[in-house]
């Protein structure tokens, strides 16, 4: 804390994109300009167009089938009856159609409606037997661990310790105890929380209602991913963050980065007594000591609040909920609060400083914008609502919809390779076109189906 205020104090007064307005009544706040646009990489259309003439309107399902051939993640499915009867075929090719029709939002009967040998009574059978949450949490664990294996070094750099996490509105219906009306985006519905990683890998998802802790959510997430990749970072925005938050991403081992949108409200804390004229340049900003003893006070509880979280014996909802402003004269929520308030303004010093770090959280956002985006395009069935009053229905609809996606990024990664490995592409990316590089794309993908057309066909109708 203290070499990120004497940094920060060093270099404010040349600092070109940061400035400290300072009033008559000597309070000051912050000005920070926004970011330069970076170049606009020129060979990233060009190898999203390769993609489209390579392999033309791809079915989704087919790519949820290459996946499955390549990875097995059916293998994670198992009947919950006492034994099963129907060949591993029968269930791997039923499993693919119930998938995709879960994911896809356009259910189960259409899945059957193209002729094939499996009936609307077969898949059916298939949901309620094999297709459960954890079930489906593992197949996705699997399909991001192989995701991480495939990926090429020399294209997607080392392996990345950074993620991003947002939450997405989706409507639902408003006759259960999930749904509710959300008050910016206006509607009922429910929140969908995502962590996505640097190259559009979501490693975990989450179903939540609309005024549901989005801190508590991003803790979750981060300790509860099944994958290989270890969190080192967690970029998010301005809802995601707080200063209890702050305090036991702390304790937890990994770094919170967030995008604040009121950055001239924010405040430096002091952390030492009795140097009143300590950071020269930043007296308009600074404001009370922090109070050590009440972290030390309260150390061992916060220890035992951060190993419940760890091990899973309690969630971070139900801790955070304890820990609100309601409850400002609790001793441990007071000790959190102080540490957080030392943690937060060592990371404002350091955001404000350096110019990299606000970009490299805005690049970390604008990947879940995109995963965001994608969502849109795979559920489109129904209006893209979950239309069930189901919990868990509506939790089982979502990890179909993340296990599409990330079959999405799995096949598009190893398609990516394959064109970037012929002559022709041999060194022609620059540094600038493998920033923007991104498995996350969807121009060559045909979600709805095939549609045949037979002018001398006729219904069997009566003249």
């Amino acid at each position: 804390m203290e070499h990120a205020l004497e940094a920060l104090n060093t270099e404010l007064p040349s600092s070109a994109s940061v400035r400290l307005i300072t009033s008559k009544k000597g309070k000051g706040r912050l000005s920070i300009s926004p970011l330069s646009a970076l170049p606009e990489p020129q060979n990233i259309t060009r190898l999203a167009a390769a993609l489209v003439q390579r392999w033309p309107m791809t079915n989704l399902l087919d790519v949820l089938k290459e996946t499955e051939l390549r990875t097995g993640f059916t293998d994670a499915f198992h009947s919950v009856a006492a034994r099963e009867v129907l060949g591993r075929e029968v269930v791997q090719r039923r499993l693919l159609l119930c998938l995709h029709g879960i994911g896809t939002n356009a259910g189960l009967k259409r899945m059957c409606s193209g002729g094939g040998e499996d009936s609307f009574a077969d898949l059916q059978y298939i949901r309620r037997r094999y297709v459960h949450k954890e079930q489906l949490r593992d197949a996705i664990s699997r399909v991001c661990n192989a995701i991480f294996q495939a990926r090429d070094p020399a294209l997607w750099g080392e392996a990345t310790t950074a993620c991003a996490s947002d939450s997405k509105r989706f409507g639902a219906w408003d006759q259960n105890l999930m749904t509710e009306w959300h008050a910016r985006y206006g509607g009922p519905g429910v929140m969908v929380y995502w962590h996505v990683e640097q190259h559009s890998v979501c490693i975990y998802s989450q179903l939540g209602s609309c005024s549901s802790s989005e801190v508590a959510a991003m803790i979750e997430g981060v300790l509860r991913h099944d994958t290989e990749m270890e969190v080192e970072k967690n970029y998010v925005d301005t809802h995601g963050q707080s200063e209890v938050g702050f305090a036991f991403c702390h304790l937890l081992g990994f770094q919170l980065l967030p995008r604040l949108k009121n950055i001239k409200r924010q405040k430096l804390y002091r952390p030492n007594r009795g140097e009143p004229e300590q950071y020269a340049n930043l007296q308009a900003l600074l404001t009370r000591p922090i109070q050590w003893e009440l972290i030390e006070q309260q150390y061992d509880e916060m220890i035992k609040l951060a190993t419940a979280l760890r091990l899973g014996t309690a969630d971070a909802e139900s801790i955070l909920r304890r820990f609100t402003r309601q409850n400002v004269q609790h001793p441990t929520y007071r000790a959190l609060a102080e540490l957080g308030k030392a943690v937060k303004t060592a990371f404002l010093c350091d955001y404000l400083r350096q110019e990299s770090l606000r970009r490299e959280i805005h690049e970390g956002l604008q990947v879940i914008e995109s995963w965001n985006s994608a969502n849109d395009f795979i559920l489109y069935g129904k209006g893209g609502e979950f239309t069930t009053n189901h919990t868990l229905e509506q939790e089982i609809q979502m990890l179909g919809l993340h296990l599409l996606q990330v079959s999405l990024v799995y096949v598009n990664t190893l398609m990516m390779q394959q064109v970037l490995l012929e002559p022709e592409w041999q060194g022609r990316l620059t540094p600038v076109d493998l920033r923007a590089l991104t498995p996350l794309k969807w121009q060559h993908i045909n979600p709805y189906g095939t549609f045949t057309l037979d002018m001398h066909e006729r219904l069997p109708l009566n003249s």
